[in-house]
């Protein structure tokens, strides 16, 4: 493993190999380092570099404050995506939040994303596939869309171990275009599965 991506990752392993466990619901880009990401028709993503005319789009990494400590570290962060079902909660609690204003690409629906191991790979549509390297890490510009969002993104279980919430982080691992109200499939990865970390 490098980088929290497995090197050897292929399409179709693991035991859910093949199975469409959910949607997409919203396509987001942005060529500026804004927050947020307006939603558009489509994206198309590129093979280790990302959403095409995304800024955060690169190999290397594009996060400002990780490319000011370590410019030339692999971009783990190409493609963020994020699953609706958090925006509906958030709702319910007064945050009126649409999809992209989180500055996620793609906004998903029926997958717990939080939840999956580190070198999953989604397949979004027809051609295009991407692998999941870690967690988004929240930050306080979350509170710039509404005061006290960043309490929802962020929480501790009674154990103390901190909960963030605010979406997955990817590398494409197969180009192609994505839009809302293409199936996604989940493939697994072999072997011991280990926890999303933040990236």
């Amino acid at each position: 493993m490098t980088h929290g991506v497995p090197s050897t990752t292929t399409i179709s392993t693991g035991s859910t190999a093949g199975s469409t466990n959910g949607s997409v619901v919203s396509v987001s880009r942005d060529d500026r380092h804004r927050f947020t990401k307006p939603v558009v028709d489509h994206i198309t993503l590129v093979e280790n570099w990302g959403v095409e005319g995304d800024a955060h789009a690169g190999a290397t990494v594009k996060h400002r404050s990780h490319a000011a400590r370590e410019p030339d570290a692999p971009n783990l962060r190409q493609v963020h995506l994020l699953h609706e079902e958090l925006l509906e909660e958030v709702a319910g609690r007064g945050f009126a939040v649409t999809p992209g204003r989180m500055g996620e690409n793609i906004t998903t629906r029926g997958i717990a994303l939080l939840c999956l191991p580190t070198g999953t790979v989604l397949r979004l549509g027809a051609d295009a596939a991407v692998v999941l390297t870690g967690l988004r890490n929240p930050c306080v510009q979350i509170d710039g869309l509404a005061p006290g969002l960043m309490r929802e993104m962020v929480t501790r279980l009674p154990d103390g171990q901190v909960v963030r919430r605010s979406g997955v982080m990817a590398v494409v691992l197969r180009g192609g275009t994505v839009r809302a109200g293409d199936p996604v499939a989940i493939d697994l990865p072999e072997g011991p599965h280990i926890p999303l970390q933040p990236v």
